[in-house]
């Protein structure tokens, strides 16, 4: 008898460490909890009388389950939040479609005779330099923006003599001669949004896809 209890007591224990450990897990929480009571109820109906299951061991594994339980609970209300709030934010952003938006990136795209473009200042400089250029490089033109606080400042480039669709910037900031830093800025249009595993993604005019973090303003 005493063998017998001694082979359900482990049988019991192991069910409960694959629900625990994930060896065995049980996606729905209700058949986890339905599974691990026939365990413990065919335990109890075959334990040894004279050697019976100790109190603290049956409260010890009824806790287990339950915490079991709350947890894949607690990971299938998350799961539907995720989604919802995924879809939610497909929603709003179908608003955004034909709205322009500020990355970092070096490379603007031609609208109308107009290339717009941004400088994004680490800290106070007294000259910042943008430099236009073709895509394969060739210096179009450059101007100064002067003195500039650190942050962000919006420019825009004549391109009524260009024929291209596309140039490229270099920027340069210095305060009394030393270096600051400067990132360039690029302005695009959104053309659609989608959904890309799980992640909500941006496509825009120039063929790329961006996330909502990469975005520095809308307009």
């Amino acid at each position: 008898m005493t063998t017998t209890s001694s082979v359900n007591n482990a049988s019991s224990t192991a069910a409960l460490n694959n629900l625990t450990t994930g060896s065995g897990t049980v996606s729905d929480a209700t058949a986890a909890q339905d599974r691990f009571l026939k365990l413990l109820v065919a335990q109890l109906n075959n334990q040894d009388p004279m050697n019976p299951m100790d109190n603290a061991q049956m409260t010890s594994q009824m806790a287990q389950i339950n915490t079991v339980t709350g947890i894949n609970k607690l990971n299938e209300t998350m799961s539907n939040m995720v989604s919802q709030l995924l879809s939610t934010q497909i929603l709003q952003s179908a608003s955004m479609v034909g709205h322009n938006v500020l990355l970092a990136g070096n490379t603007l795209n031609v609208s109308n005779g107009v290339a717009a473009g941004a400088v994004d200042v680490g800290a106070s400089a007294d000259s910042v330099t943008v430099e236009i250029q073709s895509p394969g490089g060739q210096v179009l033109d450059t101007f100064n923006l002067g003195a500039k606080n650190a942050g962000r400042h919006e420019f825009t480039w004549d391109a009524s003599a260009y024929q291209g669709q596309t140039v490229k910037i270099a920027v340069k900031a210095s305060m009394g001669g030393k270096s600051v830093s400067a990132t360039p800025m690029a302005v695009d249009t959104i053309q659609s949004v989608s959904n890309e595993s799980g992640t909500l993604k941006l496509n825009l005019a120039n063929g790329t896809s961006v996330s909502y973090t990469d975005v520095a303003a809308i307009y």
